[in-house]
């Protein structure tokens, strides 16, 4: 007679799908306001969310939009938990000027400790 829709809670379904690593940083995602349920912004990490509706959050530096494909039980591995969406945003363009974190040496490997005195060296007599 009365079909009853299955449901989940926001938070949960993404950490099933494996969009953040531990259930309170989805919950904590989805309170600061960066989480859109079929367009309407949501607050709360109970928000019931069911399979097609779309999903838009951030994640990281870029904004994902996420449509539901199924709600899933269990926070299982990586390929169970992609076949619970499929991902609508435009993929995200790989720069190529990206900076290392830090700096390289120009010798071939890890400097020795007579390099790194010199570096030291020219980095106090630049300073100077």
């Amino acid at each position: 007679m009365t079909e009853t829709v299955e449901k989940l809670r926001i938070d949960k379904w993404l950490w099933h799908a494996r969009f953040f690593k531990t259930r309170s940083l989805a919950a904590a995602r989805v309170k600061t306001g960066a989480a859109r349920i079929n367009g309407n912004l949501t607050h709360k990490p109970a928000s019931m969310i069911t399979a097609g509706d779309v999903l838009t959050f951030e994640q990281g530096d870029h904004i994902r939009v996420i449509q539901i494909d199924a709600l899933g039980v269990r926070r299982g591995p990586a390929p169970e938990a992609q076949a619970l969406y499929t991902d609508l945003s435009p993929p995200q363009p790989k720069s190529q000027n990206k900076q290392p974190v830090n700096p390289g040496f120009d010798g071939k490997g890890r400097p020795s400790k007579k390099d790194r005195r010199t570096l030291d060296l020219s980095k106090a007599r630049h300073l100077e």
